[in-house]
């Protein structure tokens, strides 16, 4: 239940919250995720008792530079998805999400040396094809797609890197990016004037939720992941780019072709392979090692 609410939540809730502050600048929405985000994050590792780990952080210069790397990926990730909410293009989203498994997948054989069965050679094979063919859907690279699936699966190698926590990474991630923010609504104030400074209490209100809207399901997934075997995850994380591709079209009212269709069923079967492959692998018992006689 708590998995499931976390793939809801980024699948619903997120794209409706950005879909309704269409009218805001992508970047003071970034801006106010963190400078609303980081009090509450700070208060949850105070009362679960991770702010000397957090604080330790500070002390350990190689984690504290893969987190600047991490901070950096994730800020990519979040810039170009409210971009796309922004401007009609959640299903071009929702792709990236779908094949983001799959780059990783790609990028655990690069750079760790992980080992890909032939049904996940299989899938990727598949994806690629579809991407090719949403490509020519849209005349051009579906670079949404691709940044938001490259980003993500480049953010959790890193994260799979660094010993840190998700709370306590979260934290620093957004600490990090405080001063850049910061800069960012002196900016966009001295400008044409931040909406927060617009004086309506709903839209105050509005952004100043962007810190829970990005905390609430990270804590979820959190929560569910410990509890989970890694394919049970693995099948529930298409929850969240499912509901986001059934909000683009049915209540958005983006246009879905012929040739996207096609791209999306090509999706489709290369992540029924890759599930149903690791679901197969994680059910296979462990080889036990007989002692030396």
């Amino acid at each position: 239940m708590l998995a499931m609410g976390a793939y809801l939540w980024w699948g619903a809730i997120t794209p409706v919250y950005y879909h309704m502050l269409r009218d805001v600048e992508v970047l003071e929405l970034i801006a106010w995720r963190v400078v609303a985000g980081l009090p509450v994050m700070l208060l949850i590792l105070g009362a679960t008792g991770r702010l000397a780990v957090f604080r330790s952080v500070f002390g350990r210069p190689r984690v504290l530079l893969a987190l600047v790397t991490s901070a950096l990926l994730i800020g990519i990730n979040w810039f170009v998805f409210i971009w796309a909410v922004d401007t009609d293009r959640l299903a071009e989203s929702s792709l990236g999400y779908y094949i983001n498994p799959l780059v990783s997948v790609a990028l655990g054989m690069l750079f760790l040396g992980e080992r890909m069965r032939p049904a996940q050679w299989v899938a990727v094979a598949i994806a690629l094809v579809g991407v090719v063919i949403s490509a020519l859907a849209i005349g051009g690279i579906p670079w949404i797609s691709l940044s938001l699936a490259g980003s993500f699966a480049l953010y959790g190698l890193v994260r799979k890197q660094v010993d840190a926590d998700a709370p306590t990474g979260l934290a620093m991630e957004m600490l990090l990016f405080l001063p850049v923010m910061v800069v960012i609504l002196a900016m966009v104030h001295t400008g044409d004037g931040t909406a927060i400074a617009s004086g309506s209490p709903w839209l105050t209100t509005m952004l100043l939720l962007g810190g829970p809207v990005t905390i609430v399901p990270l804590l979820l997934f959190t929560g569910g992941a410990r509890r989970l075997r890694l394919a049970t995850v693995g099948l529930l994380q298409y929850i969240a780019p499912t509901g986001q591709l059934l909000l683009a079209v049915l209540a958005f009212g983006e246009v879905f072709s012929t040739e996207r269709l096609v791209a999306f069923i090509l999706i489709w079967i290369a992540v029924i392979t890759y599930s149903v492959d690791s679901f197969r692998a994680s059910r296979r018992p462990t080889p036990v090692a007989r002692p030396d006689p």
